[in-house]
């Protein structure tokens, strides 16, 4: 692939703040969009504003992390666009810890949305990326995977998982010159985080994008954003685990 190809990027949860900021940014630099997620009429809306801003092709597709039957339209969609495939994940739910524990039933859904399903979906995207020897994807887990909390471990589980993946599909796609990254954001200021009690620095969704292109620019691996709270993580990550059971963070 030569510089001069066109990207193409697949957004996974589209519908998100931090995604309609991403694909915004995208859209001025000229890329090629796919907006996936399950709410059309929003996907729809964003990929209008993005052929505004600039985006050549901005099209909304249906995408549900639970139903490996929207998964393959995504995968030819992208096999026929030219130029170099990226795609960015920010699908993920976040139910809170006292629902799932009343009915832990609710670990499959959180599992599945944060993990399993976008992982599924790489899945079948990286022989792509492998075939074209280029490109880049970004898989957005979260710092709760770093380290289990009594108040969201469920959710952090799921997010350990899928940056463990985000790490091997780095190591298979850096041999044919594609890449991955593996985003680790703080509390930003998005629907799911709407409302919760303990939220601080939270990061408005234009400063994770900024961040985003930033680091696939530079090829970087992992990156936490804002860049702070890799030494809040280290210090939570330092604590003891005797000391640490006793702490209600």
């Amino acid at each position: 692939m030569t510089e001069t190809a066109p990207q193409t990027w697949l957004i996974l949860g589209a519908t998100s703040s931090m995604a309609r900021a991403l694909a915004r940014k995208l859209a001025e630099q000229g890329a090629q969009l796919l907006l996936a997620g399950r709410d059309m009429d929003d996907l729809a809306a964003t990929a209008a504003d993005c052929r505004l801003r600039g985006a050549p092709l901005a099209e909304a597709v249906a995408f549900d992390a639970r139903d490996p039957g929207t998964f393959q339209p995504i995968l030819d969609r992208m096999s026929a666009l030219d130029g170099t495939p990226n795609a960015a994940v920010f699908v993920g739910s976040m139910p809170p810890q006292e629902e799932i524990d009343t009915d832990p039933s609710l670990i499959d859904g959180t599992v599945a949305d944060s993990f399993t399903g976008p992982a599924r979906l790489l899945h079948g995207l990286a022989p792509l990326l492998e075939e074209r020897g280029a490109g880049t994807i970004v898989g957005v887990s979260s710092v709760a995977g770093d380290r289990g909390r009594v108040g969201n471990y469920c959710y952090g589980a799921a997010k350990a998982g899928f940056t463990t993946y985000m790490s091997g599909l780095r190591n298979r796609l850096g041999r044919s010159g594609a890449h991955a990254i593996t985003v680790k954001p703080g509390f930003v200021d998005t629907a799911m985080t709407w409302g919760l009690e303990g939220m601080f620095l939270v990061a408005p969704p234009d400063a994770v994008a900024d961040s985003i292109l930033k680091a696939v620019a530079r090829k970087k691996n992992v990156i936490y954003t804002p860049f702070f709270w890799r030494y809040i993580m280290m210090i939570i990550r330092a604590v003891p685990e005797p000391i640490f059971r006793k702490m209600s963070i």
